[in-house]
């Protein structure tokens, strides 16, 4: 993805550069997914029955893009609500991902998002470990 040679030409990158990469990339690789699983859902027969899996997923695909948008803005970086951004979008996957979990044996898409939102459960964790610490 793009996002690794963008942020690299910050005139002071980051020490946790690795970790901020990897988030930003899981958190636009989540929002594309929670979008594309939410209109998947609305074109299923039970539209009806997975209303709270659409919402979810709008959710988490509007908290994942912010947290990337967030993420990009290294200046300041210690003083923005960074942590507590990311701690937000950690915690908008994991209810996308049990919801969608919930739908994946009957719904391709909804297996594929819950997978998308792990990975990105998994990514702002490594970020949380190293600017928490």
């Amino acid at each position: 993805m793009q996002a690794e040679a963008m942020l690299k030409t910050h005139p002071n990158p980051l020490s946790v550069q690795k970790q901020l990469v990897a988030c930003v990339e899981a958190c636009f690789d989540c929002a594309h997914h929670c979008t594309a699983c939410a209109d998947a859902c609305l074109a299923e027969d039970n539209v009806a029955d997975l209303r709270g899996c659409i919402r979810t997923d709008l959710d988490c695909a509007d908290i994942c893009n912010t947290t990337a948008r967030v993420l990009s803005r290294q200046t300041a970086f210690g003083e923005s609500p960074a942590a507590t951004q990311v701690k937000a979008c950690r915690d908008a996957c994991q209810k996308c991902a049990a919801h969608c979990e919930g739908h994946g044996d009957q719904n391709q898409h909804c297996a594929l998002c819950a997978e998308a939102c792990n990975r990105c459960v998994k990514a702002c964790d490594d970020l949380l470990g190293e600017i928490d610490s």
